[in-house]
């Protein structure tokens, strides 16, 4: 809507006089800023994606665009990674400058300011890797975008970027409805401790709430939630196909103090943050939905900072996973799962129970 209202704006003025451009620029304004307001407000943030998507397709020549696109039915869809792996896509690597910003205001429209910041600061720790080790995958340009399907108002189409400690998918049915797992955000080092990015802790609030949650447990709660003296030396699900709900172990959200599940509600909140508002708030409706006093909160090793843990969260519909083993307990992995929807499969099978032809396409 604003590219519309600014190519109106222009093409207009060019042909009024000045009494009239004061009226029209006046007129346009208002109505612009009204529309804008109004469609911000009412949309979900795909129709952002969709013109972001277009956008960055235009600019990608024949080669690229075999490279960066996929049928929607493609199996890669259901693949993932987190590791450095040969990939399927367009890297940044592959990309002039004006595609490179073009793929950039995808991400933005991908994921909330917050996310935006996590998944740049991510992908710029491959400089730290780099210097470290000298391996010439450690790269921020190979990370890769590939689309799903044909970007529409009608049916189902998604997209996904990835790279080392990144694995982000979308899935948008009839250009409103958006499923946005698997959410995987890793970081190495966890805090960088020399160099120019020194201090730099890309996921600082996952770990920071959760040891800040876990230590205001009392003796009794902290026994509920304490359910290994060892951490796992990776998230449980890893980059399963399926999330499988985990072991019902922890101390309940229905146990804790008002205070204690403000603390736990804010911590959840920093993953779901990560997304554009609308579909952060949408996730946080499903969790009261599905009843929050089912939520459970599980810690594995030390509470103490530095040394390895792993937690996780999980209630009926989701699964929050982290884990900090590695590199003496200074390499993250954290996910966020849908038990029902990723992969948007909960809205696909709602859309081809509607339209049934669709399936068979």
């Amino acid at each position: 809507m604003k590219i519309l209202c600014r190519g109106l704006l222009v093409s207009i003025l060019r042909r009024a006089t000045m009494t009239m451009r004061t009226l029209i620029l006046t007129t346009l304004a208002f109505v612009c800023l009204a529309t804008t307001s109004t469609s911000h407000q009412a949309q979900a943030p795909a129709p952002a994606m969709l013109e972001a998507t277009q956008m960055f397709l235009d600019t990608l020549d024949p080669v690229q665009l075999a490279q960066s696109t996929m049928p929607f039915d493609a199996a890669e869809r259901y693949n993932w990674f987190y590791t450095p792996v040969d990939r399927k896509g367009l890297p940044f690597k592959s990309m002039d400058t004006v595609q490179q910003e073009a793929a950039l205001n995808l991400l933005k429209a991908g994921f909330s300011e917050k996310g935006y910041g996590k998944a740049e600061t991510i992908r710029q720790l491959e400089l730290v890797l780099f210097e470290m080790s000298g391996r010439a995958f450690r790269d921020p340009e190979l990370y890769y975008f590939t689309i799903f399907g044909q970007p529409s108002e009608h049916g189902p189409w998604g997209w996904r970027y990835e790279g080392h400690h990144i694995s982000q998918h979308w899935t948008i049915v009839n250009g409103y409805a958006m499923a946005t797992s698997p959410q995987f955000f890793g970081a190495n080092p966890a805090e960088v401790r020399e160099g120019p990015m020194r201090g730099t802790r890309a996921l600082g609030a996952e770990e920071d709430l959760a040891r800040t949650f876990i230590h205001s447990l009392n003796s009794s709660q902290r026994a509920q939630a304490i359910v290994s003296k060892t951490a796992p030396d990776d998230i449980l699900t890893t980059n399963d196909r399926e999330a499988v709900s985990q072991r019902d172990a922890g101390v309940a959200f229905g146990s804790l103090t008002a205070e204690q599940q403000q603390a736990l509600v804010r911590l959840i909140e920093e993953y779901a943050n990560a997304q554009p508002t609308q579909v952060a708030h949408d996730r946080l409706e499903q969790l009261h939905t599905g009843g929050m006093n089912q939520i459970k909160f599980a810690w594995m090793g030390s509470i103490e900072r530095g040394q390895a843990h792993y937690y996780r969260i999980q209630g009926p519909t989701f699964l929050v996973e982290y884990d900090n083993t590695q590199n003496d307990a200074n390499h993250i992995h954290s996910v966020w799962r849908d038990f029902n929807g990723d992969f948007g499969e909960d809205l696909l099978a709602a859309h081809y129970r509607q339209f049934p032809h669709h399936a068979e396409q």
